[in-house]
């Protein structure tokens, strides 16, 4: 390697062709009073000497007084490259939204279900297996909308890769989906069988197989809930991965909230006071996490407040303060119960879509990407550490 001339200085020229407009240092880059390339013109020659086309990019020009080593090239602001982002967004579109509601109503039924079950309270048991079933029936239709076609949901079970989180949650789905199914067809089993007989054996072993199933079933519901959040945080998109901490809570309470919102809708109010409860706490869940992931993401946060995913926000949490509060004031009311869960599932689904599009909108803005990077190496070096091994004095 060569050695700079302690009296030298080192000059940076910009590559050839890559602006708008005449190219540096040929015949039609002339300035109005005829200079072609002159040593003040962008890109000229830096020597003074006449420029060639497609001429030297780095010149050494003699330096007066100078005793050390100066790189001539003015500190760098930030811009894309020619204009393109960093990050592809996935290309996901509406399904992949609704697929995250429905598989989190799903799960909170499931639990609510269950809780039923071990509790007697009938009707409530039945109307959240029947919830279940339905809403794991449209997140998979969304899914599989999503995929092109069945098959592709097929071939990710055919292997199980602990690492990848598309391949646990799928086996997740999976487990969810045989158990809920299990559950359900014991509910119909004790609906339209009879208790004596040949049928009344299988309705025996109906009953028997209740509770494990409910069981079953309730143990798959908070991964159900939270893997797709883990889903999302695994993907390089800057704010769903700067969500990955408190991203799985958000999305566990939305599920509650959207659970219990739903069984206040389907079930009377004299079962459906443990339907209220649940819906309080997922709320309260869902808004701690949410304050506290907006609060670490900085300006990642940004697109959770612009646009279509600042008004999607906005109407969900207007929508789940309302619901709520009904709730809690009005929840033994049957018409208000309903106006409550209506509302409170809107606001389950629309933070979904609200955090959807801000992460689709953060990967397609440079900035998201590169001023975090630049922040978290400033505090690096700040620190006076760096975990690549780069000196920082």
């Amino acid at each position: 390697m060569s050695r700079l001339d302690p009296d030298e200085t080192l000059v940076f020229t910009p590559p050839q062709g890559r602006v708008d407009g005449p190219r540096p240092g040929r015949a039609d880059a002339a300035t109005d009073d005829g200079d072609a390339g002159g040593p003040d013109a962008p890109g000229g020659p830096v020597d003074g000497t006449a420029g060639r086309a497609g001429g030297r990019r780095f010149g050494r020009r003699k330096g007066r007084g100078h005793g050390r080593e100066d790189v001539m090239v003015p500190d760098a602001q930030f811009s894309s490259y020619y204009g393109r982002q960093i990050v592809k967004p996935a290309p996901w579109k509406h399904e992949i939204p609704a697929y995250l509601y429905l598989g989190g109503l799903a799960a909170g039924s499931a639990m609510l279900a269950a809780g039923a079950e071990l509790s007697g309270r009938d009707t409530l048991r039945r109307n959240t297996r029947y919830t279940a079933v339905a809403a794991l029936a449209g997140s998979m239709g969304a899914l599989v909308a999503d995929l092109g076609k069945p098959s592709r949901f097929l071939n990710m079970m055919r292997t199980v890769k602990l690492t990848s989180p598309m391949s646990v949650g799928t086996w997740i789905l999976t487990g969810y989906g045989a158990f809920t199914g299990g559950a359900f067809a014991c509910e119909v089993a004790r609906a339209v069988l009879p208790t004596t007989g040949a049928l009344g054996r299988v309705a025996a072993v109906a009953r028997f197989a209740d509770r494990p199933m409910a069981l079953g079933s309730a143990a798959f519901a908070p991964p159900l809930a939270a893997y797709t959040a883990v889903l999302l945080a695994d993907t390089a998109t800057p704010t769903w991965h700067g969500a990955y901490r408190e991203l799985p809570f958000v999305f566990v309470g939305s599920a509650l909230l959207a659970a219990g919102g739903f069984a206040m809708v389907t079930t009377p109010t004299q079962e459906a006071a443990p339907a209220r409860r649940v819906a309080l706490l997922g709320g309260a869940m869902e808004f701690v996490a949410h304050h506290l992931m907006e609060k670490r993401l900085g300006m990642l946060a940004e697109p959770l407040h612009e646009g279509r995913p600042g008004r999607f926000g906005r109407v969900s949490q207007a929508a789940a303060l309302g619901g709520l509060a009904v709730t809690a004031a009005f929840g033994r009311n049957r018409p208000a119960a309903v106006a409550a869960g209506i509302a409170l599932n809107a606001a389950s689904a629309l933070i979904r879509f609200a955090v959807f599009e801000a992460g689709i909108a953060s990967a397609k803005d440079p900035r998201y990407t590169v001023e975090p990077q630049r922040a978290r190496l400033a505090a690096r070096r700040a620190a006076g550490s760096d975990p690549h091994g780069i000196t920082t004095g």
